[in-house]
């Protein structure tokens, strides 16, 4: 009998090597069913994290295709939450929760909850499992070892985006390797490593910060104004109006400026000048967002204003500049994660309180 009716184990696994593999292996020995949790789901490709969940479960399904089979592994999404703990965690339970009624109700037996069930959080001892047991402490806790060393999925990344992409086979199974050497010739790929060599570029040329920059989240009558960007990084992905401070600028001045440049915002008289979008901006509303990995350009720490239009039929006019390829208003129940530049959908989940 197992000691545990379910474990969960979380990680990004951008991409599944065999590391990750032995914890998977040897947390099945301890657990019934485990529950496989795929951070950093549900947003926009990067060097960082370059494969989507269903990429990622492709990889699992082509290692553990009976384990799947058997539902002994069972594999979810889960996204990120850079400036919320808590909402991370709820994730995580609901995902769990959701996955134990599931195969309860699926087997023919009501629960009405789910404390005569054993759960335990699986892991590396030495990695953040630790930090991530502090948060779930109605938990057990499996911590494992792995025999393969200290590299990590950043190292097969780092090899990966290169001109002649470096795929080694003595970190990753054969199933993987295959996989991964199909991906290095597609269109995907392309786009990733162009992203990857300007990001390495970057702080050459400007350094790594910290820099301040500026965000707005403008809403009008159930909509949102955001920009498509049209260069490196994040070519074509959506962001909100936005960019660097300048050096005798103030925050609230700056973020005016960058509005107006990227959008051009203005009514039926013409441009809106900068006196009345300031008289829009919610005062109470206004947030600084410093999460160290928010970036990968380096250190950058953004000041992002609420700005609330007034509710109307028509929306005021707007028309891509500077930096933007377009700038457009979408309705804030049609915006998808995947289409975001960096956090700037968290930074809207927050601001706007979606």
């Amino acid at each position: 009998m197992s000691r545990y009716h379910y474990g969960v184990f979380v990680g990004r696994f951008q991409p599944l090597h065999i590391g990750h593999e032995a914890v998977v292996r040897a947390a099945l020995e301890e657990v019934d069913t485990l529950i496989v949790l795929i951070g950093s789901s549900a947003q926009a490709r990067t060097p960082r994290n370059p494969f989507t969940f269903e990429e990622r479960a492709e990889m699992f399904a082509k290692v553990f295709k009976h384990e799947l089979a058997t539902d002994r592994l069972v594999m979810k999404p889960i996204p990120d939450h850079p400036y919320s703990d808590a909402a991370w965690c709820a994730e995580v339970q609901r995902a769990v929760n959701d996955t134990v009624l599931a195969h309860y109700n699926r087997g023919g037996v009501v629960l009405h909850g789910l404390d005569d069930i054993r759960i335990a959080l699986a892991g590396y001892g030495k990695d953040r499992t630790s930090y991530y047991l502090k948060l779930f402490p109605e938990w057990g806790n499996v911590q494992l070892t792995s025999q393969y060393g200290t590299f990590s999925s950043a190292d097969v990344r780092k090899q990966l985006f290169q001109r002649i992409p470096v795929i080694s086979r003595s970190v990753l199974s054969d199933e993987v390797a295959d996989w991964l050497e199909t991906f290095a010739l597609s269109e995907t790929f392309r786009g990733l490593l162009e992203e990857a060599e300007f990001l390495e570029a970057y702080p050459k040329e400007w350094g790594r910060g910290p820099f301040v920059t500026v965000d707005a989240v403008v809403i009008q009558s159930g909509n949102i104004l955001l920009v498509e960007r049209g260069q490196a990084p994040g070519k074509g992905l959506l962001a909100l109006p936005g960019g660097f401070l300048d050096p005798r600028e103030s925050i609230r001045d700056a973020v005016i400026r960058e509005l107006k440049e990227e959008t051009s915002i203005s009514d039926h008289k013409g441009e809106i000048p900068p006196a009345m979008l300031a008289s829009f901006i919610d005062g109470t509303r206004s947030r600084v967002f410093d999460h160290p990995d928010r970036s990968l350009r380096g250190r950058i720490i953004t000041h992002a204003f609420l700005f609330r239009l007034p509710e109307r039929r028509e929306l005021f006019s707007v028309t891509g500049g500077d930096d933007a390829q377009s700038a457009n208003w979408y309705r804030l129940g049609d915006l998808e994660p995947e289409r975001f530049f960096e956090d700037h959908w968290s930074i809207i989940c927050l601001m706007a309180e979606l």
